[in-house]
């Protein structure tokens, strides 16, 4: 019995909480356009999920060691209005490698207009295929990354005209294995402030997940999402703060 209890306890001890959370309702989504890449802010609805996220996270007794957002505005307001009702003054790293899946032509728009512009098959292969891209962006246009001050450091090569799932988890996934990993395994407190099919690519990651399973993925605006990681930083479970 006692040697069982060890290994309950040992096993308790190594396990770090990861917690995802998108951020809250933008303009954009409210209105119901291809976000993407766009720098959509937040409403005030958007602001009060992001409190509330504060609130669930405080009161379920996190804290948080390190922060990692977009380099889009609705994910850096939603994680300093978190970090800020929490009380927390920790470093938080803002990079394009958790920026939302780029919708390259669709940028912008909303449903119906995109469709009558590009056909149904287009716009719907997209958003159900894993390896489906959206109509490309053409580099004059500026809405292409490369034209935009934010990224005029970033290697041309690397910004993209349009994105199927398949290429944003390609994007993100080195990040995630050099950057955030490598401070997981130091057992610090992460907390990662996303957009819907960003935070899906990394679901898929930490869960193993198919591609049909990735895309059938829903994710709330404003609500935590807790992954309870072992050492290696596999997933053991996860469930919502609520």
């Amino acid at each position: 019995m006692l040697k069982i209890i060890r290994t309950v306890k040992n096993s308790r001890q190594g396990m770090t909480k990861l917690v995802l959370l998108r951020h809250g309702q933008s303009f954009s989504n409210r209105d119901k356009r291809f976000t993407g890449w766009s720098d959509a802010v937040l409403t005030t609805k958007g602001e009060q999920e992001a409190e509330q996220a504060a609130y669930l996270l405080r009161q379920a007794g996190f804290t948080f060691d390190l922060c990692f957002t977009s380099a889009l505005q609705r994910t850096i307001m939603t994680s300093r209005i978190v970090l800020a009702a929490m009380q927390l003054d920790i470093p938080v790293h803002q990079t394009w490698h958790l920026n939302e899946r780029h919708y390259g032509a669709l940028e912008g728009m909303e449903r119906w207009p995109a469709i009558k512009q590009f056909g149904i098959w287009p716009i719907l292969g997209c958003q159900i295929k894993f390896d489906a891209s959206p109509p490309s962006l053409n580099k004059e246009d500026s809405r292409y990354p490369g034209n935009q001050p934010n990224y005029a450091n970033i290697d041309p090569n690397q910004l993209p005209t349009g994105e199927s799932m398949q290429q944003t988890l390609a994007r993100l996934e080195p990040y995630w294995r050099n950057t955030i990993k490598p401070e997981i395994r130091q057992e610090k407190h992460i907390l990662i402030v996303s957009h819907r099919n960003t935070l899906r690519a990394l679901m898929m990651l930490l869960d193993h997940l198919t591609p049909v399973q990735v895309m059938k993925l829903k994710l709330a605006t404003g609500r935590p999402l807790v992954y309870e990681l072992d050492q290696q930083c596999n997933a053991m479970r996860h469930y919502y703060v609520d």
